[in-house]
């Protein structure tokens, strides 16, 4: 039975189906995923938890199509994307996927503006209409005065809205938030939740990984992990 993540939306946007996810240390066998069976609804928002060597860092990389299963299947957005040759992966994360990295993974040599474009670029957008995107992304996440900037001169908080504003750039429906807040002060990283519960109130689906019993406080739902399989669910609508 698949264990369902409630949303209002009530709309399933991702399924996984006895999801395996084995790893090799020398002769050893690890299983990061020990068979997992959950979904997760349009318009959701989670934190994903658990120990080191729970499993959650597995979780994330798969949903994210970062990397792939051993076994099992992962339906995003009604498509099996567990059978895609890499470059159809490519292609699924890029065109329906947001991510957002507790390092930022900005590039230092690029603006702010072309750090936010950067998405559109592979996309294939014009350079205008790239431009006007970005432009119109860092004001909503307060960023307009800061389009010309690089990274190294802005503060943590301020690159993690830049981080947020080039995960939006492709119109993401989902958006996957890797500690998002490690690195940022406690009111930053207030800051840095509200804007993702205000994103996830427009209905983006939020799926964020922490350690953090009250950065996990903002999701609705809860996952807790533990030796590669849900220990436990917590929270509802």
């Amino acid at each position: 039975m698949i264990r369902q993540a409630e949303s209002n939306s009530g709309v399933e946007i991702i399924k996984l189906e006895e999801a395996r996810k084995i790893y090799w240390m020398g002769s050893s066998e690890v299983k990061a995923l020990a068979g997992v069976t959950l979904s997760f609804k349009r318009g959701s928002f989670w934190a994903i938890m658990g120990p080191s060597g729970s499993g959650k860092s597995t979780m994330m990389n798969v949903l994210g199509c970062l990397d792939r299963l051993s076994s099992g299947r992962y339906i995003l957005e009604g498509q099996d994307v567990s059978t895609l040759e890499d470059d159809s992966l490519s292609e699924m994360r890029l065109r329906h996927l947001g991510f957002i990295f507790q390092s930022f993974n900005l590039i230092p040599q690029l603006s702010v503006q072309r750090n936010i474009e950067l998405p559109l670029y592979y996309l294939g957008w014009e350079a205008e209409s790239s431009a006007e995107r970005a432009r119109e992304l860092a004001g909503k996440v307060g960023l307009g005065d800061r389009l010309h900037h690089r990274p190294s001169e802005l503060s943590g908080g301020q690159m993690q809205r830049v981080a947020i504003a080039r995960a939006l750039a492709n119109d993401p429906q989902i958006i996957f938030a890797d500690e998002p807040t490690g690195n940022l002060d406690t009111a930053t990283g207030k800051e840095i939740l509200a804007l993702l519960t205000e994103l996830n109130g427009q209905g983006k689906t939020i799926i964020m990984v922490t350690h953090e019993m009250d950065v996990a406080a903002y999701a609705k739902q809860r996952l807790h992990m533990l030796d590669g399989v849900v220990d436990r669910i917590e929270g509802g609508d």
